[in-house]
């Protein structure tokens, strides 16, 4: 069975990004679109694109243009925008780089990609020239400054013009890197026409305008914050604010200080909002919106946080491979239940199948996803595309989900991440949302482990709330009161912090790799 989206499809413009957002700023012009958090500079529309031209010509002055490719690695700051925008501009693609990545891991995106080129910040310096050199990337651009390489400064200085519109909507726009449903992380080949598609799609859905303030805390290189905080914020002309990096005190200052009154998170960040105690010192009041994605939040943790803020909670769902929305909670819609991802965006169709049978089901399996948003492919891996996207286009995006009566969906488990216990699936994620509805449970996540038997169980890793008193036993018997047997956690073990990715998933392989320790 097929499933189309309630809203009504849209439009999507054949343009290459950056024209779809500066061609035309019309009023934008004098707006402010850039706030940098920690010092107050503003940027408007008219300035980011002046800027953008001249850094496009920048680097089609050193060579730069279409088929090349540009590494990026840089915490959110406006300067980011303008960096990302020229690459675009100048013709070429942009490869996102995780600003937390070894040298080995940059090194081994920089080559996989074929960049010619890395912009970087001097904080990143010594790690991004190490893996730069390792990659046979020869040329460094250090944005902010550094001796012994030419800076942004340098590049917004040519005189020479600005080079010819060369990127067309089909030409690839960025390389993000995402492990998609399973392995290594590979090149997602993503055209201008996914990001303008899945921009165009999602205004409607949000709500968003020109006098919105969006907190941008969830990094740029992420899918996430580059096509929904950053690229979605400037085509409707919001005022973006934002923050290197997450830090509770700077995060509720600059929410209190800038009057932000939409802030995109994932769920760690809405633990935090919810439980945390700095939280009752700052004034909150201007939030309208938190927007939870990346993962599952679970809705009780969503319930006390709008309890607690006075505000709406909602949850959109995306990949990676779908520039990344799918689904998101409509911003007029207010009968759609906070534990769902809300409904299809426009354009979009999906479908639930049986991964056992590959079969279509009408109430729960694997969410497959078909829209103008989906990527083109995996770079240079044809047999990691073959096994994510089918010949007639549809995504299988590897997460389990439902879909009630209304349309709106929910997420509710990984296919690979299933526990099988005694031949009964147990989803983690079902086991953690409960586990952080304990008052004295910081944060927790669940895998499956094996007993002296060899039985795969479910085992938690639990974080205590600080000065909290709790033992195994107390978990186990929380959950057990809860769930039905074969759901009950069977092991504990207690840690400082839960690992999760920038983008807030709960990295299990490294809960995995500690079991095997």
């Amino acid at each position: 069975m097929v499933f189309r989206s309630p809203l009504p499809d849209v439009v999507v413009p054949d343009l290459p990004l950056h024209r779809y957002l500066f061609e035309d700023l019309g009023e934008r012009a004098e707006r402010v679109a850039l706030v940098d958090g920690a010092t107050g500079a503003e940027t408007t529309y008219a300035a980011l694109a002046a800027s953008v031209e001249r850094f496009a010509a920048g680097l089609a002055a050193r060579g730069v243009g279409r088929g090349d490719v540009v590494g990026l690695i840089s915490p959110n700051t406006p300067a980011y925008a303008t960096a990302f925008h020229g690459v675009l501009r100048a013709g070429a693609t942009v490869t996102t780089v995780n600003a937390l990545y070894t040298v080995d891991e940059i090194a081994h995106q920089l080559a996989d990609a074929g960049a010619t080129l890395l912009l970087t910040v001097s904080p990143l310096l010594p790690q991004s020239a190490a893996a730069a050199e390792k990659a046979g990337v020869a040329d460094v651009v250090v944005l902010d400054g550094a001796e012994g390489y030419p800076s942004a400064a340098d590049l917004l200085a040519c005189r020479d013009p600005a080079p010819e519109d060369l990127a067309g909507p089909e030409d690839l726009a960025v390389l993000p890197y995402s492990s998609g449903t399973t392995g290594r992380a590979k090149g997602v080949m993503l055209t201008h026409r996914n990001l303008v598609a899945n921009v165009a799609q999602c205004e409607p859905a949000l709500g968003l305008g020109p006098d919105s303030r969006v907190l941008a805390v969830l990094p740029f290189f992420h899918i996430y914050g580059m096509n929904v905080l950053m690229n979605m914020s400037l085509a409707v002309g919001a005022r973006v604010v934002t923050m290197p990096r997450f830090d509770l005190p700077e995060f509720l200052r600059v929410i209190a200080e800038h009057r932000t009154d939409r802030v995109y998170i994932a769920p760690p960040v809405a633990v935090a909002l919810a439980k945390h105690p700095l939280v009752d010192q700052y004034d909150l009041s201007a939030v309208d919106t938190v927007f939870s994605g990346a993962a599952p939040l679970d809705a009780a943790l969503g319930e006390a946080v709008a309890a607690r803020l006075g505000c709406r909670v909602v949850q959109g769902y995306g990949m990676t491979e779908m520039s990344p929305v799918s689904h998101a909670t409509p911003a007029d819609a207010l009968d759609v239940p906070i534990g769902t991802v809300g409904v299809l965006i426009p354009n979009m169709e999906c479908r639930l199948v049986d991964p056992a049978t590959g079969e279509d089901v009408a109430d729960r399996g694997e969410l497959w996803c078909r829209g103008p948003n989906v990527m083109k492919g995996y770079l240079n891996n044809p047999d990691a595309t073959a096994a994510t996207l089918d010949e007639d286009g549809w995504l299988r995006t590897g997460d389990v989900a439902e879909i009630d009566a209304n349309g709106h969906v929910s997420i509710v488990d990984r296919v690979k991440e299933l526990i099988k216990y005694k031949g009964y699936q147990v989803p983690p994620a079902e086991l953690e949302a409960l586990l952080l509805t304990h008052p004295a449970i910081a944060d927790a996540a669940v895998i499956g482990s094996r007993d002296a038997d060899g039985e795969e169980i479910p085992k938690a890793f639990v974080v205590r709330q600080p000065g909290a008193e709790l033992d195994a036993a107390g978990v186990m018997s929380y959950v057990a009161e809860r769930v039905a047997p074969h759901k009950k956690v069977r092991a504990v073990e207690f840690i400082d912090a839960v690992p999760k990715s920038v983008s807030g998933k709960i990295l299990r392989k490294d809960l995995r790799a500690r079991e095997r320790a």
